[in-house]
């Protein structure tokens, strides 16, 4: 008998719920999550805030860092290809070597050490670039810090000739007759004619 009356206890004991803990805990739950809402609510508005400002402070740093030490001065090779005027350092090397690139109004050769206040003027791929240097850096750096270390004085580009192309058949028209290869060849204008040495 004292075995069933125990049984009978604790299957009541078990049916009846217990609300203090599951409250306790759901209310402690919900409160941190409410609390890290509001953290996140004011992280956020705090970066809506000053997301530009931070942003620039953000690419001074990085600029800062990639600066040579102790004043040293930077190859305009170098520096042209670090705030990525070109896509790499041979074509800057390259550019200097045919003339592309003046300093200050002069010619200058891949390993002239470039200044803060110094004018550079590059003419690459058919466009003028006209910058003044404000930080001199050694390492390739992205695109926003790069804008950070010089003032563009650059003309804006030449639009682009909207040209069609000529030639272009649709699929699955055949080979071009007569009529069609004449109209190409008008399209493109006349082929010069080729040197080729005459031989009796």
């Amino acid at each position: 008998m004292a075995s069933g009356t125990q049984g009978n206890r604790r299957a009541r004991e078990d049916a009846t719920p217990r609300p203090a803990h599951s409250t306790d805990t759901g209310t402690a739950a919900g409160t941190g999550a409410a609390t890290a809402a509001d953290a996140g609510t004011g992280a956020g508005g705090g970066a809506g805030a000053g997301d530009g400002t931070r942003a620039g402070a953000d690419a001074v740093a990085v600029a800062k860092a990639a600066a040579p030490t102790h004043g040293e001065t930077v190859r305009i090779d170098a520096w042209i290809w670090s705030v990525r005027l070109v896509k790499t350092r041979s074509l800057g090397a390259t550019a200097c070597r045919g003339g592309h690139v003046r300093v200050n109004g002069e010619r200058v050769k891949p390993a002239y050490g470039v200044r803060v206040g110094d004018e550079v003027r590059l003419r690459h791929e058919g466009r003028e670039r006209v910058v003044v240097v404000k930080r001199v850096i050694r390492k390739r750096v992205g695109a926003p810090v790069a804008a950070e270390c010089y003032i563009d004085n650059s003309p804006p580009p030449p639009p682009r000739e909207a040209v069609a192309p000529a030639g272009v058949r649709d699929r699955g028209t055949g080979r071009p007759t007569k009529r069609d290869r004449r109209e190409m060849e008008r399209l493109r204008g006349p082929i010069p004619p080729h040197d080729t040495p005459h031989t009796p």
